[in-house]
């Protein structure tokens, strides 16, 4: 007679216990590991919870003894132009990202699939060009906008960064995998090469433009260095300059979590495709 006696149910303890020692110290080096880089944000946001004494108290709490949320999220965005500090780091990345676009595809397009003399030693330069930082063209540049009266505008914010020698590098490497004999059958049918790119080549890299819009995207976002350098008045600050005004700690680290999430979605809405563009450049 065959046993229908009811098999004991797992209990919480049997799915968390390691199934080796090994697993074990895996697990909680990567629990020390995650809560390292946990931690400072947490640690930011009850700052914003608190008043300014208490962020500075040696007797330290995640909770606040104090709230004061409310009032410190108000006067960050009521009390100053949190709205237009926003809209210029709109303005500023999506602006930056089209222009890269519009400069990275056709250059990239041409490095890939057209023949002509010296695309060898341009293609070297192109890779030489990524590891020149913004600090070392910085001082040139400031010196010509100021010259050209440019200073305090949107232009001035972009202008470094309206060619992306990086996404010419990513994006030549995602077109070298596009048919050869796709192309030539377009040309055989009278496409331009205007037409090949829009038509043919675009299409098939989306997961490139969108792994480089969020790697901009995210990297313009955040940047500090350039518009401290050429924004002189509060109506052209970006999200992340403005940090800089806010003088309570609290204060600060009330604004602080706030520039991240707008980029947040579009790191979540791309996220599917930015692995195979990667994956797509760094298989070439």
């Amino acid at each position: 007679m065959a046993d229908i006696s009811p098999s004991p149910t797992a209990t919480w303890f049997d799915w968390v216990k390691p199934k080796s020692t090994g697993r074990l110290i895996t697990t909680v080096l990567l629990f020390i590991g995650a809560w390292v880089m946990v931690f400072p944000f947490i640690w930011m946001i009850s700052s914003s919870m608190k008043p300014t004494d208490e962020v500075y108290d040696a007797d330290f709490s995640i909770i606040p003894k104090t709230f004061k949320g409310f009032e410190n999220y108000y006067g960050v965005i009521f009390e100053q132009p949190y709205m237009v500090f926003l809209m210029n780091s709109m303005i500023v990345c999506v602006g930056i990202l089209v222009i890269q676009l519009l400069t990275a595809i056709p250059a990239s397009y041409a490095l890939a699939k057209l023949k002509f003399r010296g695309s060898s030693i341009l293609f070297g330069t192109v890779i030489a060009a990524i590891t020149i930082p913004i600090n070392v063209t910085s001082i040139p540049l400031y010196i010509g906008l100021v010259k050209v009266g440019l200073l305090d505008t949107y232009f001035a914010m972009m202008f470094p960064f309206i060619v992306s020698v990086f996404a010419i590098f990513l994006f030549r490497q995602f077109f070298r995998g596009f048919p050869d004999s796709i192309i030539q059958a377009a040309r055989v049918d009278g496409f331009s090469e205007i037409e090949i790119i829009l038509r043919l080549i675009l299409p098939s890299a989306v997961p490139a433009i969108a792994a480089f819009s969020v790697f901009s995207f995210v990297a313009h976002w955040n940047d500090l260095y350039w518009p401290l350098i050429v924004v002189q008045s509060q109506d052209k600050m970006t999200a992340t300059l403005s940090m800089m005004q806010y003088h309570p700690l609290s204060t600060r680290t009330t604004g602080a979590p706030m520039p991240p999430p707008p980029s947040s979605p579009r790191r979540w809405s791309l996220h599917s495709f930015s692995p195979a563009g990667c994956s797509s450049g760094a298989s070439l």
